[in-house]
């Protein structure tokens, strides 16, 4: 508490009683005389006015209770980072605290004796003995003396700032720019002002891991001006700060934080978001997530191309853990990656052929047809199957023929009557053959060898169904099987050398 007022005090954060608030006004209050503060209270309901008195607007609040006039003797501008940590660690005064004997601590002329506390008594009697510090609630507002952080405690790696008095990042970075091997640094609920847009990074961080930053009013456009600041940074936190658009955010990790469901309600099923325009990479691992409709959000991201989600509800709601890979591809259709492994081009076809079936009698259900002037699936089944419509588009819409026996993802095994055809050498005849659908392209390939007699150069195989007239469909992958492209009963195998 003092009379006298910091050169700075406009913007200052200050401690009243137990309640935290920012120095709006400094000056005369007339008709009284004598100096006055009006500050900003972080608690509204501590506040009785706007800022204004007598008609006389002196500063602005945010809310219209949120602002009082309290004289300076009332404010606590805070303490020096390390004074705080020698009030916090009893190391203040060292004629008052001092170790006498071995079990046994002095304070004043009262003797307290302490049972097992040696070493901690040792290592708070020497400041560069300590690494992790915490000051939370201990009013520090700034670094102090030059190098004087740095000289008495070199050894912090981390430390805990939170709801003190820091009433702007550059008094941060004095204190952090001190701390050479600095970890860790929480600074949540400091009502901090951050640089403008046309200030420059003075201080670089180059160990720092974790930093929080929660209820502190940063904007999203300001941690990206201070971010270049932080090129080690690993972990970032950012609750309760109304942050609602993110810009330029090309990886975000939200393993383990309880979300429970995705939503972007800005744009409906089939449209592109405008939030998070360039995020590449979403891992959200370790949640709650057991409903497909957040799947089916994912796939309005501009740029999302890989998605981590294991051991969420969800992966355990199909039998086959395989399903539910298919399932996810087929709903997000721009993906590459899927829990770390890369999506071919012959897995997304399989997978959206196969869902394009699976779905195939519900979509006749709710209003779908293949004569695109009745095709009006309703709103429900839209919802539930965002991509439905245009993997109909792609590969043409089922017909009832086809969705007389709905097919599973992976069949049981069963013959298949297929015909062989070359139609670069007219001259072979077609060939009927009954193959099992669990056979791989590579066994196929074997047998047409045999079959055919043709000499050992590379096989292509492709395949045709009368369902989907004019279009060809690749057998690319050896190691698949033929269930794998949904190749059904009635289909024409394609070989060509």
């Amino acid at each position: 508490m003092t009379n006298s007022l910091p050169s700075d005090v406009l913007g200052r954060r200050i401690l009243c009683d137990t309640e935290y608030a920012t120095v709006r006004y400094a000056g005369s209050v007339p008709p009284t005389t004598g100096l006055w503060l009006g500050v900003e209270w972080d608690n509204p309901q501590r506040g009785k006015h706007n800022g204004s008195h007598e008609g006389i607007q002196y500063f602005k609040c945010r809310h219209p209770t949120g602002g009082s006039f309290i004289r300076p003797n009332k404010a606590n501008f805070g303490v020096d980072f390390l004074t705080a940590v020698k009030n916090r660690y009893g190391l203040n005064d060292e004629e008052d605290v001092e170790c006498e004997k071995e079990n046994a601590l002095v304070i004043g002329k009262k003797t307290v004796e302490l049972v097992g506390f040696d070493s901690i008594i040792e290592q708070q009697c020497q400041l560069n003995k300590l690494v992790d510090i915490s000051l939370r609630e201990c009013a520090v507002s700034h670094a102090g003396q030059k190098e004087e952080i740095s000289t008495m405690c070199p050894n912090i790696r981390s430390v805990n700032l939170s709801k003190n008095l820091l009433p702007s990042w550059e008094k941060v970075t004095d204190i952090a720019c001190q701390v050479q091997n600095l970890e860790s640094l929480d600074l949540s609920e400091n009502k901090m002002k951050f640089p403008p847009v046309s200030a420059s990074v003075t201080c670089t961080l180059c160990k720092l891991g974790v930093l929080a930053l929660n209820r502190t009013g940063v904007t999203w456009p300001e941690v990206l001006l201070c971010a270049p600041g932080w090129p080690a940074l690993e972990e970032l936190y950012l609750a309760s700060n109304d942050i609602t658009i993110l810009e330029r955010l090309e990886q975000l990790i939200l393993s383990n934080t309880g979300i429970s469901s995705i939503c972007f309600p800005d744009v409906g099923f089939g449209c592109k978001t405008k939030m998070f325009p360039l995020l590449q990479r979403l891992t959200v691992d370790d949640n709650k997530i057991s409903q497909w409709s957040s799947i089916n959000e994912l796939d309005k991201l501009q740029c999302l191309q890989s998605l981590q989600c294991q051991n969420n509800p969800l992966m355990g709601t199909e039998k086959n853990l395989e399903t539910v890979r298919q399932l996810i591809i087929a709903k997000i259709g721009q993906l590459k990656f899927l829990n770390k492994s890369e999506i071919f081009p012959d897995e997304r076809k399989g997978a959206e052929l196969d869902y394009r079936k699976l779905f195939g009698n519900e979509w006749l259900a709710a209003g779908g047809n293949q004569n695109p002037d009745k095709n009006r699936p309703n709103e429900e089944f839209l919802a539930a199957h965002p991509r439905y419509q245009l993997l109909c588009l792609k590969y043409g819409a089922p017909d009832e023929g086809e969705l007389k026996r709905q097919q599973p993802f992976f069949l049981k095994n069963q013959l298949l009557t297929l015909t062989i055809k070359c139609p670069d050498k007219p001259e072979q005849k077609p060939i009927e053959k009954k193959l099992p659908d669990s056979m791989t392209i590579q066994k196929v390939k074997g047998l047409l060898y045999r079959l055919l007699k043709i000499p050992g150069s590379e096989l292509k195989l492709s395949y045709e169904s009368f369902k989907m007239e004019g279009k060809e469909i690749e057998l690319e992958n050896d190691l698949k099987p033929l269930q794998f492209y949904s190749v059904e009963n009635g289909d024409s195998i394609l070989v060509r050398w």
